[in-house]
């Protein structure tokens, strides 16, 4: 499964990351960028180190599970 994570730093300087399931691919890096600009704006999300202030990275992820038998 791949995740979209979405990563910012709050007031007290710590790295927040919210994950998105199933993102839609290809990514659109200018639309990433744009819809993390306006979670800032809005201020749509807080964290326990307080507001989100600034972008610190995008990162698509995938995630492989291999069923191991017992």
């Amino acid at each position: 499964m791949k995740t979209l994570e979405l990563k910012f730093v709050n007031n007290d300087g710590k790295i927040v990351t919210y994950s998105i399931e199933k993102p839609i691919e290809p990514v659109n890096p200018a639309a990433i960028n744009a819809v993390m600009d306006e979670i800032i704006t809005q201020n749509a999300f807080t964290s326990s180190g307080g507001d989100l202030v600034s972008k610190k990275s995008a990162h698509l992820v995938e995630h492989n599970v291999e069923e191991i038998e017992l």
